[in-house]
């Protein structure tokens, strides 16, 4: 369909979803509801990581798409907020969660109007055999960067040769030559990195609980632990275009296991809410750095199936792991939970640092061939 098309459909169906969520007359329906709204937002990231890959410039890709993370982690407190002054009660007559719904639905809607307009992505317009439309729009974007423009010349590929056309391809292809090791080297990372990323989120209250601390402080103590995942991701913006992506992710993950031992095995509440704010600051530098990666990995045909694929391995991973995770600590304690986390981080930084490419500052069509150097 294009990134375009989907994007509009993604986010109309989840506007959609959310409004009518807001005047569900049941439990069962509001379920329903909110299950078919969570199939559009599980589109929205691969979407927008293809999308955003593909329109911006190697020197810039990472810099730019770690700003618009920052940008929406900042609307994470807000929704904080809102959620608990509205939940529990009632205003204008109307029960508060319902109209936490119609915000989503409404905000969303409003995106969507913004997202009109938006260019197709010229690399899957290329892909498709439609070079004139891709051309029109690139000579626009060369016209709105203003006078100082000056004339390109026509893309090359890093041998020299003209980019040829590109079929769309089937999925099978990621499981051929030269794709396939790359294709597995981000699955099991997909896998991996769920563990340390939302594990903290979804089990820290339940650690804190096992410590010994209360209900109220340990959300306390995770809500304010929570600072760290605008200020982690802003600081990404700092490093992610001067360090090679695949190493950024290696140390970020390897901070991530340090700071998670650290958590837990805190006892002050001191070292608890200093471990917490280091941990979820390492976690975003980490998520930046990778979604940008994944983006980087495959040809345009490929590009938005591979993401997709592999982000739903993360996504299914997430549903499992409080189960898993709830077990593990009941089992062996908060250290033992956090151990078993940094062996899995562990692993995925081999996983990465064997089988990964590197990407920062090449062209999307140059990431398949060694770099130089």
């Amino acid at each position: 369909m294009g990134r375009r098309p989907l994007f509009l459909v993604n986010l109309a169906g989840y506007s959609v979803s959310s409004l009518l969520g807001a005047f569900a007359p049941d439990l069962t329906s509001l379920v329903v509801l909110r299950v078919v709204a969570g199939l559009f937002l599980g589109a929205e990231l691969p979407l927008v990581d293809t999308y955003v890959s593909e329109l911006l410039p190697g020197a810039v890709r990472g810099r730019f798409v770690a700003l618009a993370y920052t940008l929406g982690f900042c609307g994470a407190p807000v929704a904080a907020l809102l959620g608990g002054r509205l939940v529990a009660g009632r205003d204008l007559l109307i029960d508060g969660w319902r109209w936490l719904l119609v915000l989503g639905g409404a905000g969303a809607a409003l995106v969507w109007v913004l997202r009109r307009s938006l260019p197709e992505s010229p690399r899957w317009l290329s892909t498709q055999g439609r070079h004139a439309e891709a051309d029109r729009i690139v000579a626009g974007v060369e016209r709105a960067a203003g006078p100082a423009s000056q004339a390109l010349p026509a893309p090359q590929r890093p041998d020299g040769a003209p980019e040829p056309a590109a079929a769309a391809a089937p999925v099978r292809d990621l499981f051929r030559p030269p794709h396939r090791r790359t294709t597995v080297m981000l699955w099991i990372f997909q896998v991996l990195q769920t563990v340390g990323y939302y594990g903290f989120g979804s089990l820290a209250p339940l650690v804190l609980m096992a410590k010994g601390h209360d209900v109220v402080d340990s959300l306390t103590y995770t809500a304010l632990s929570f600072l760290g995942y605008p200020v982690g991701s802003a600081v990404s913006v700092l490093f992610i275009e001067r360090i090679e992506r695949r190493t950024l992710i290696i140390a970020s993950a390897a901070a991530i296991a340090v700071c998670g031992l650290a958590f837990g095995t805190a006892a002050s509440s001191a070292a608890i809410v200093t471990a917490g704010i280091l941990m979820t600051l390492t976690q975003n530098v980490f998520s930046n750095a990778f979604h940008v990666y994944q983006a980087e990995l495959f040809p345009t045909a490929l590009r938005g199936s591979a993401v997709g694929i592999a982000y739903s391995l993360s996504r299914l991973t997430g549903g499992v792991l409080p189960f898993v995770g709830v077990a593990v600590l009941d089992a062996f304690g908060p250290t033992g939970l956090f151990a078993g986390c940094a062996a899995l981080m562990a692993l995925l930084c081999v996983d990465v640092a064997v089988y990964g490419p590197r990407t920062t500052g090449r062209a999307l069509e140059s990431v398949r061939e060694p770099a130089a150097g």
